[in-house]
């Protein structure tokens, strides 16, 4: 043991100090990474459930004020430690985790000043519906254990919706209310929730018909199923109905407070609040004014694409004439059926199918997760989006999910179905997403980092690409992928227009009514969802714009040798960046090969 060690200390010696440093530092910052995630895993149960960790099955996220300055005291705490490392000392990918972490933290301390400026409950992302998408979606029963794990979250709901109720009596102490038109849309959610056994007569309710599901595909004794299926009737019963009741009547005493304001602008310093929300979500810092201005020029400029399509399809008349057209043929529209519905899940499977067998044309690494396309559950469509991503677990062992909302078939189109399945599966988000999770050698925080301009910009940008290889032949299914971007150039106008040059609700609409084929509908549901998340919506078109610019960039210095499909690997292979970021990445990766 003696020689051994003589030997090692012998062969530090040989090694440059400065090496020997550098290694050090590194080793020092790696098990600060390591540390920063166990902190975060450790503060969330949720985020535990959904990479398939286990630990704190049984446990909510605690929402409490002490638990979110607790957390604040800790952020500072890491920034500290983050802010001491001498960066000079540490390799070039080790610098990129530093600079990542200190993005991610310091912005989160900056903002901390403005969490209650975001309404604890909207009909978007509101934990009345989140807690059951968690259960039923999320919440895999495995063993007994896993069971008696659901029945202490359903126990334990009432606590974490007091700690919700208590950060919304404090959001509207300061004034912070959400406008009108959301209330019924989350009371009615609420009531859905818990309608049916065992709170209300009739079949199972959501909860209890997947608790018991679930239970009954475990192995074992029947006996032991029927108690764990009584113990969770009980917890319904007694705990969550009265909990979703709570709620209910909450939200009704606040409704008389409410007004039909839609824009941050009505909150206190609502203003600056609103720009911190811009940069954090777009990761510039570009202004509202600019974002406007970037809109309106990018909503003419895919209106003159839109007439190239019409010249197309031999259509007479102006652009608003065609897009009545669009607007009003049945042509363009599964019917309201369930036949229409199942037709609809079948061709968007048959999508995802398709562009499987050509994605080695433009990309060099896969994700091996599995996606599935479900529909929107009943008890959340009417609140829900058009469609949404839900990641996989990391290992592989829950498949990623294409939601689609079919309760209004005229609110999700023929002609959009392609452009939507590109953004939301392959190769858009449960490509990028998954891949990250994925990828071999980064510190594990970052596979879990979500920078929206980033993510939403490769999403729209993955609507694009199936058209350089080919797909899009159906002229009208071109439209659509040209329609989605035009929606995405209308969020850049609508949502500074509501957050920042005071537009009312009805502006918002009439705008996308005017410049889009949307269904008011859909034009509704949207404008209401931008009003309930300022500045979420103008990452798309900030990000695809961007990434556009970085491969112009690339094609222009690497000429003959440019490839699309290393590209796109120098994009995925760092996982989620802010833009700036990303574009010293690609510069880096530039610089390297030419």
């Amino acid at each position: 043991m003696k020689q051994v060690l003589i030997v090692l200390l012998a062969s530090c010696l040989l090694l440059p100090l400065g090496l020997v440093a550098a290694e050090s530092e590194d080793a020092n910052a790696e098990a600060l990474f390591e540390e920063i995630f166990q902190q975060k895993l450790a503060r969330s149960p949720i985020f535990q459930t959904s990479i398939g960790v286990k630990t704190d099955y049984d446990k909510w996220d605690d929402k409490s004020e002490a638990f979110a300055q607790q957390g604040h005291r800790l952020d500072k705490s890491l920034l500290g430690k983050l802010r001491a490392l001498d960066k000079n000392k540490l390799s070039q990918a080790n610098q990129l985790n530093v600079s990542l972490l200190e993005d991610e933290i310091s912005t989160r301390v900056d903002n901390f000043k403005w969490r209650y400026h975001l309404y604890a409950f909207d009909q978007m992302r509101g934990y009345h519906t989140y807690v059951i998408s968690i259960l039923t979606n999320e919440h895999k029963v495995e063993s007994v254990s896993d069971a008696e794990a659901y029945i202490a979250r359903l126990n334990s709901l009432p606590v974490l919706f007091d700690q919700l109720l208590e950060k919304q009596k404090k959001s509207a102490d300061l004034g912070v209310i959400p406008p009108k038109f959301v209330f019924e849309k989350i009371i009615s959610a609420s009531e859905r929730a818990i309608a049916g056994a065992p709170m209300e007569k009739g079949d199972d309710s959501i909860l209890l018909a997947d608790f018991r599901a679930k239970v009954e595909g475990l192995e074992g004794d029947a006996k032991t199923k029927k108690d764990l299926i009584k113990r969770a009737e009980k917890a319904l019963k007694k705990k969550v109905g009265p909990a979703y009741k709570k709620l209910i009547a909450s939200w009704q005493a606040l409704e008389k407070r409410a007004d039909d304001r839609a824009g941050a602008w009505k909150f206190p310093d609502g203003l600056a609040y609103y720009q911190a929300a811009l940069e954090a979500t777009t990761t510039t810092d570009m202004t509202a004014e600019q974002i406007h201005q970037t809109g309106l020029a990018e909503v003419a400029r895919i209106h003159d694409e839109m007439r190239g399509i019409m010249k197309k399809v031999k259509f007479k008349g102006e652009l608003a004439d065609f897009f009545e057209f669009i607007r009003s043929s049945d042509q363009f529209y599964y019917p309201g059926t369930d036949e229409g519905r199942n037709a609809y899940l079948d061709d968007a499977v048959a999508l995802v199918a398709e562009i499987k067998l050509r994605l080695p044309e433009l990309f060099i690494s896969e994700p091996s997760t599995d996606l599935l396309v479900k529909r929107v559950e009943p008890y959340r469509e009417k609140s829900a989006g058009m469609a949404f991503y839900q990641a996989g677990a990391a290992d592989g062992s829950r498949p990623g999910i294409f939601y689609a909302n079919l309760s209004d078939m005229r609110e999700i189109a023929k002609y959009e179905m392609a452009a939507l399945v590109y953004h939301e599966g392959l190769p858009g988000h449960h490509m990028q997403i998954s891949i990250a999770r994925e990828l071999q050698g980064l510190p594990e925080f970052r596979k879990y980092t979500g920078y929206t301009a980033y993510i939403e910009g490769w999403g729209l940008y993955s609507e694009l690409l199936p058209k350089e290889i080919g797909l899009y032949q159906d002229p009208y299914s071109d439209f659509g992928r040209l329609n989605m971007e035009l929606w995405r150039a209308c969020r850049l106008v609508v949502d500074t227009g509501l957050h920042h040059y005071k537009w009312t609700r009805q502006q918002a609409i009439d705008y996308l009514m005017v410049n889009t084929p949307a269904a008011l509908v859909r034009s509704e549901r949207s404008i209401d969802r931008y009003i309930v998340m300022p500045s979420q919506a103008t990452a798309y078109k900030v990000g695809m714009i961007k990434i556009l610019e970085l491969r112009e960039k690339s094609k222009a210095a690497l000429g003959d040798k440019f490839d699309i499909r290393e590209f796109h690997e120098r994009i995925l292979a760092a996982g989620s960046l802010p833009l700036n970021l990303l574009e010293a990445e690609i510069d880096r990766w530039l610089e390297e090969t030419t």
